[in-house]
């Protein structure tokens, strides 16, 4: 059976385009939702598997050989049901999305697979890249984070739209950033599959200090989420006493107000109050004696 191979594909105005990324493939990719053969409404090139390079864009640090060993199994069986999305790269092709197909066909010493070629900006394949991982293969929580960030950092997208592109709530865009900050023996622990996105937002929400520590606890007692956020509200809670333990101590040492503000890394200030030049002087006299 044949290949119909259509030259000049029509192309999608750049307003369809970004409307059709916060829907996901489906929207971007006319058939794109059916998983046999039947009904397809565009028909696919097929292309030779070593013309096509990888995203560069590719949100996931990394592939299951586990599952790219069962997608080969069905590939063999089966043959590639969904086409892989791809644009125009110099003489060949670079994968936008499909990459575990991709990669899965190549192991199948495949000689062609079918693609669906599409020419969009680096941020809209990223973007697609990002929205095919969530939506199919579940990138873990640090991956996801580092997409948005990217999406930010590399295409000026504020929170607001990354979160529209994606199709999540900004609130969960931000808790997921918010994961970038900690330590890196907890996200090695992330990375590892020991904690889950639902724990490391949890840790996310203690002190610094306290995170390495309470991750190691989450996972020697294999604590629940909810048991992790008990213990991230308490440790909060000692932190702010330790605080007033702190301004206490230094308010009786210095005879005037004293408030310390601590931020999220670890660093701060602190405040000292005075109500008179007299009492400025004092000040000076008990914490640098001596000097001129």
């Amino acid at each position: 059976m044949s290949t119909t191979v259509t030259g000049n594909q029509s192309k999608v105005d750049d307003s369809a385009k970004r409307r059709a990324l916060g829907k996901g493939l489906a929207a971007l990719i006319p058939g794109a939702e059916l998983k046999d053969g039947g009904g397809i409404q565009r028909a696919p090139l097929l292309v030779p598997v070593d013309s096509i390079s990888p995203n560069p864009y590719q949100p996931r640090e990394g592939f299951s050989e586990e599952a790219i060993d069962d997608l080969v199994c069905s590939i063999t069986q089966n043959g590639i049901l969904q086409p892989l999305l791809v644009r125009r790269r110099g003489h060949g092709y670079q994968l936008i999305a499909g990459e575990r197909r991709w990669r899965a066909a190549r192991k199948a010493n495949l000689e062609r697979v079918p693609v669906i070629v599409r020419e969009v900006s680096d941020a809209e394949a990223l973007e697609l890249a990002l929205v095919e991982n969530l939506q199919r293969e579940g990138l873990n929580a640090l991956e996801e984070a580092a997409a948005y960030r990217r999406l930010m950092e590399e295409f000026g997208l504020t929170q607001d739209e990354v979160a529209r592109r994606v199709s999540k709530s900004r609130s969960a865009v931000a808790n997921a950033l918010r994961l970038l900050a900690l330590p890196p023996a907890v996200q090695a622990e992330i990375r590892a599959g020991r904690l889950s996105a639902g724990h490391a937002r949890a840790i996310a929400g203690a002190p610094p200090r306290a995170q390495a520590g309470l991750a190691r606890q989450v996972i020697a007692r294999r604590l629940s989420v909810r048991e992790t956020e008990q213990l991230a509200r308490q440790a909060a809670r000692d932190t702010d006493w330790d605080r007033a333990a702190l301004e206490d101590r230094l308010r009786r040492a210095l005879g005037t107000k004293v408030r310390v503000v601590a931020r999220s890394n670890g660093s701060g200030r602190v405040e000292i109050e005075y109500y008179s030049l007299d009492e400025l002087q004092g000040l000076v006299d008990r914490l640098a004696p001596g000097t001129a």
